[in-house]
């Protein structure tokens, strides 16, 4: 991997955020050190809106900051009336129940962002931390739609670089990081592990990092009926998606290392 002088570190600490779908993920993410947790559920399509008992739950077993994502359902981000009022009702669910912040994002079906609808989100969101999550990442132009978070007050892009990894978007995370100017959170997502970091950090100057540390453990059950799949095709029903303790703890180390050197 190369590094280039894009990547001058701006002044302040790096983050690590931790996606996680379940109670064991996040005590795992704290327990490793991560700075705080974007909650979700069906992680392994991508992300999905948790439920009140787990974000509960979460709550009670970890006091890191936890920022919820919301998205209706799998697919893409052009929501209709209907799914944009589930976004709004789960916007002021998760805010009465004491969440930090929202992980959000709308489209409309030419690619940009569908500002009603984030405006809508964002005057629910009434004070808790704002995350743009990767509809981001296939939007038609990240550079006029980083204004638009701008202008929405929201505080953190969650991105690749419109990339399928982190660091195939080098170029333009690299690019982001400068014009946004320190004013908003530019938070790099997909293919960020402890190998990956260090050189990623270096090329573009990103200090905020997110990861899902996750392992994949073999299911408690010994009877196993197969042959017939729960969801989507190829997926093995028999494989437990978790966030490892030792992968969050390896990435924490290196951002402190990060951190003490500037």
């Amino acid at each position: 991997m190369e590094t280039t002088e894009k990547g001058r570190y701006e002044n302040h600490r790096c983050v690590l955020e931790v996606c996680a779908d379940s109670v064991e993920s996040a005590i795992a993410a704290q327990t490793g050190g991560a700075d705080r947790i974007e909650l979700c559920s069906d992680l392994i399509i991508g992300g999905t809106s948790p439920g009140a008992a787990l974000f509960r739950l979460v709550r009670r077993y970890t006091d890191l900051e936890v920022r919820v994502l919301l998205r209706s359902r799998f697919g893409d981000f052009c929501y209709s009336r209907y799914e944009q009022d589930v976004l709004k009702e789960e916007v002021q669910m998760f805010r009465e129940l004491g969440a930090d912040g929202v992980v959000i994002g709308s489209l409309n079906p030419d690619g940009t962002l569908n500002m009603e609808q984030m405006d809508e989100m964002v005057h629910l969101a009434q004070g808790m931390k704002i995350t743009m999550h990767r509809a981001f990442d296939v939007c038609r132009d990240p550079f006029e739609a980083l204004e638009q978070c701008r202008k929405l007050g929201i505080n953190t892009i969650l991105t690749s670089g419109q990339r399928a990894s982190a660091w195939e978007g080098r170029f333009l995370l690299a690019e982001l990081i400068k014009k946004a100017e320190g004013k908003i959170e530019i938070l790099a997502g997909a293919g960020i592990g402890p190998e990956t970091i260090p050189d990623l950090a270096a090329f573009t100057g990103v200090r905020s990092f997110h990861m899902s540390g996750k392992t994949v453990k073999e299911s408690r059950m010994l009877f196993r009926r197969e042959g017939v799949p729960m969801g989507l095709p190829g997926f093995d029903e028999y494989k437990i998606w978790q966030t490892d303790e030792a992968n969050v703890r390896a990435a924490s180390h290196i951002l402190s290392h990060l951190t003490e050197s500037g």
